[in-house]
């Protein structure tokens, strides 16, 4: 035996026990070690995704914050000086001049003049109602061509605007004068009913607002065709509609006017809702054979960026100042002159019901002075082209027309 007491297979065995142990302690250690590594991976990963969570949401604030300030800029309302809007206005008339083929589009702000409010403006209907406050209209049987519903007349008379497209439902555009055939109405005239039963359409011209009972997917007007006795239908394309009938539409001519311009002139439109229609913007037409664009408008629009001329200010302060460049005078408007008195269909026996809204009158000129400058009255909006379709988004249930 050995000193110490053991033999050497025993102390074999001892250290065979000893490395046995070492090699345990190591592999708890490296068991220990992977373990904190993981957590500490993890926890990594962890810090790493808050960390771009974090990120993201600070982008996304920040774009959210810069698309309010957009929006909040695009609503703003910008007036060029005096100066550079008669500078800009000189442009605009040398562009009117030199122009082969020249079509307007119109939009609601050319109508604010007379009272209709317009829709995204700082006091215009869908940005009342977004911001959840109530909306009135006005009378609009006291409402008149204004001076730029006037001039467009004047110089489609004088061959130097070819055609109109409009946007607004207000029926001023036909009651200055401008012919049917140089107009199309895409949104519909508050003036007419149709019966679509006929072929082909049979129109009802009016001298009271039709619309009275009818809103977004219930068009139906009660009252009933002379000829077929069905139900006779307004006009108007509410949003999210489409509008199919020819007339007063008259999409026909739209489209061929813009087909054939060389110039457009947009007037008091947003844009927003017209840029939707490629076929008025020749876009099947290479770039450089597109038609000049020039825009009067008091906001941003879709489409400054494509425009050769931005022209910031009133309508009517445009259109005057637009006239004394081209050397022609303003018509005023007469009540006893207004078309619509000529082709009106009155209602039948037993129709003087049918209705609520006031009728317009030709004798309004006869009226006292203070009359005749008094605001216009206002109501609530409960129905018709300027209530229920115009709340953008608004989810309606889809009524059988």
């Amino acid at each position: 035996m050995a000193a110490g007491g053991l033999s050497r297979s025993e102390r074999k065995a001892v250290e065979r026990v000893r490395r046995l142990r070492e090699e345990q302690q190591r592999e708890r250690l490296r068991q220990v070690s992977r373990i904190l590594r993981k957590a500490a991976a993890e926890r990594s990963a962890e810090e790493g995704r808050l960390l771009a969570e974090s990120e993201d949401l600070v982008t996304e604030l920040q774009g959210r914050s810069r698309r309010r300030e957009g929006l909040k800029r695009r609503q703003e309302e910008v007036c060029d000086d005096p100066e550079e809007l008669r500078r800009k206005v000189r442009e605009l008339a040398s562009a009117v001049r030199s122009a082969k083929y020249l079509v307007v589009y119109t939009g609601a702000g050319i109508s604010t003049a007379a009272s209709i409010p317009d829709y995204r403006g700082p006091n215009g209907v869908w940005t009342l109602l977004q911001k959840g406050r109530s909306v009135s209209a006005a009378d609009l049987s006291e409402a008149e061509p204004t001076l730029t519903h006037m001039s467009i007349m004047h110089l489609h008379e004088q061959k130097l605007v070819q055609h109109v497209v409009s946007q607004n439902c207000d029926g001023l555009h036909l009651r200055s004068g401008l012919p049917r055939t140089a107009i199309s109405e895409l949104h519909g005239n508050m003036y007419i009913e149709v019966c679509t039963s006929c072929i082909p359409n049979r129109e009802y011209v009016r001298v009271f607002d039709v619309t009275e009972r009818t809103a977004l997917h219930r068009h139906q007007t009660g009252r009933t065709c002379h000829k077929c006795g069905a139900q006779l239908r307004d006009t108007i394309v509410h949003f999210g509609e489409r509008g199919t009938l020819g007339q007063p539409l008259n999409w026909e001519a739209a489209t061929e006017a813009a087909s054939k311009a060389d110039t457009i002139l947009c007037l008091g439109s947003s844009l927003k809702v017209l840029k939707k229609y490629p076929r008025l913007w020749c876009m099947t037409k290479p770039p450089s054979r597109r038609p000049k664009l020039y825009i009067v408008n008091l906001q941003w629009t879709p489409k400054d960026d494509w425009a050769a001329l931005k022209l910031h200010g009133k309508c009517d302060d445009v259109m005057r100042l637009l006239m004394g460049e081209l050397g022609l005078e303003i018509p005023l408007y007469n009540r006893w002159q207004d078309p619509i008195f000529s082709m009106a269909t009155p209602l039948r026996a037993g129709e003087e019901g049918s209705h609520s809204r006031k009728s317009l009158c030709r004798n309004r000129e006869e009226a006292p002075s203070e009359d005749q400058s008094a605001p216009l009255s206002s109501a609530a909006i409960l129905g018709g082209w300027f209530g229920r379709g115009c709340a953008k988004r608004a989810k309606r249930k889809k009524v059988a027309q």
